[in-house]
């Protein structure tokens, strides 16, 4: 299995340095603009909750990327977790691959 040594940027620390600290956004604003709670972009921001579709799409909206762009950050952090956490990649070791003849 291929293994990525260095951790990817993640949605947290993205969204903090490259778009909250440059627009001199505070967290309670980017959640007005996104119609959602300061608590969930808070928890964006400190990397407790995953980015799902609905708030791709809405964080694409705000600041005028796409919502794969966010996607994209949160699959790799996804990744590199599971790749680099020893009691999920036991279990991922487990799985038995198909032979082809």
């Amino acid at each position: 299995m291929f293994k990525i040594n260095r951790k990817p940027t993640t949605v947290g620390e993205m969204l903090t340095h490259e778009f909250l600290e440059p627009f001199n956004l505070s967290q309670t604003k980017l959640a007005e603009r996104m119609g959602v709670s300061p608590r969930l972009v808070n928890e964006l921001c400190r990397n407790k909750r995953a980015v799902t579709a609905d708030t791709a799409l809405m964080l694409a909206r705000v600041f005028g990327n796409s919502a794969q762009f966010w996607l994209n950050l949160q699959q790799k952090a996804d990744l590199w977790e599971a790749m680099h956490d020893a009691r999920r990649l036991e279990r991922i070791e487990k799985a038995q691959p198909l032979e082809f003849a």
